[in-house]
């Protein structure tokens, strides 16, 4: 099986492929599309030079990857994606042959956590437009990522049952530390999961946003709303 996982920054991407990665029977490819992205895009990303130099930057040789087969000689492939690389003429196709899945998570936390990391944010940064189109046009199945921190072994439990892979408890923890499959952009951005030996637990009250950030706040909100009304149930 492939497994196309969609989400924005800081939406617990990377703490899900590590929980698939755990499984033990996962190849996984992290953020394949970053470096076309960035090439394309022209964005001022932190580490940009070191993105480009050490990962494939042409969107059709990452999508004949994807459409390849599985790695590793594993039985099943676990690609995390994020919406906004996705840029017009990116080939898409590949993504037929894949079960796409659907993370999400509350603006308001996206936002706080990406401001730390970043001085300025656009709703394109964040991705919730780009991922409610592919969501329509490839649909699938959703899954929010406050479900998952609260319940993991539920959330899980149901996210394996519904797209017709046996749930592994192994899948609910890891060792703390890098990955020989991290992108080059960890250094940057993967402090906190390196940290981690599992899923962090249930989030507290929702964080207030910088006030220069509520008009973004206001835009993403309804765009999430419609998301989260649909997210799979816990089991």
């Amino acid at each position: 099986m492939k497994i196309a996982m969609w989400s924005g920054p800081r939406n617990l991407s990377t703490a899900m492929m590590y929980a698939f990665a755990a499984r033990g029977d996962c190849a996984v490819w992290d953020e394949p599309f970053y470096a076309p992205y960035l090439a394309a895009s022209g964005a001022d990303h932190p580490m940009r030079g070191a993105i480009l130099a050490a990962h494939e930057s042409d969107p059709v040789g990452v999508a004949a990857r994807c459409a390849g087969p599985v790695p590793e000689g594993a039985a099943h492939w676990y690609m995390k994606h994020m919406p906004h690389h996705m840029m017009p003429g990116f080939p898409l196709d590949w993504a037929g042959g894949c079960v796409n899945i659907h993370l999400i998570r509350h603006p308001a936390r996206v936002i706080a956590s990406y401001a730390e990391k970043r001085d300025e944010i656009t709703l394109e940064d964040i991705g919730y437009p780009q991922q409610m189109r592919l969501w329509q046009a490839l649909g699938g199945p959703v899954i929010a990522a406050e479900d998952i921190r609260a319940h993991p072994d539920r959330a899980l439990g149901a996210l394996c049952a519904e797209i017709g892979l046996s749930f592994r408890p192994k899948m609910l923890a890891w060792p703390a530390g890098a990955r020989p499959f991290d992108g080059v952009w960890a250094a940057h951005w993967y402090h906190a999961v390196h940290r981690s030996t599992g899923f962090a637990g249930a989030e507290g009250p929702l964080p207030e946003v910088p006030p220069e950030c509520a008009a973004l706040l206001a835009e993403a909100l309804p765009l999430y709303e419609a998301m989260r009304a649909v997210a799979l149930p816990l089991r």
